[in-house]
């Protein structure tokens, strides 16, 4: 009785088990050929590189002005603690 048991509830393993996998190959292959078909009848379209903008120069009264800023908000900070 007890091995009865035990073999039955092994079978009932593999079953589910083998179905599990059996279903996760068929939902791969249909997702790969999804992927296949998706691209055969809808091609990524292709986009010219574009020239990266060129740097601006900042004035240099505006980093001596930033500089400025900075400075006093960390003599401020150093101040209240």
């Amino acid at each position: 009785m007890q091995q009865d048991l035990l073999t039955q509830g092994f079978e009932l393993l593999l079953y589910g088990m083998g179905t599990v996998v059996i279903f996760l190959c068929l939902l791969v292959l249909a997702t790969a050929a999804m992927s296949k078909t998706i691209e055969r009848f809808f091609p990524e379209a292709t986009v010219p590189a574009a020239k990266p903008p060129a740097p601006r120069a900042a004035p240099a009264a505006d980093d001596a002005e930033l500089v400025a800023v900075i400075t006093a908000a960390i003599r401020q900070h150093r101040q209240r603690g």
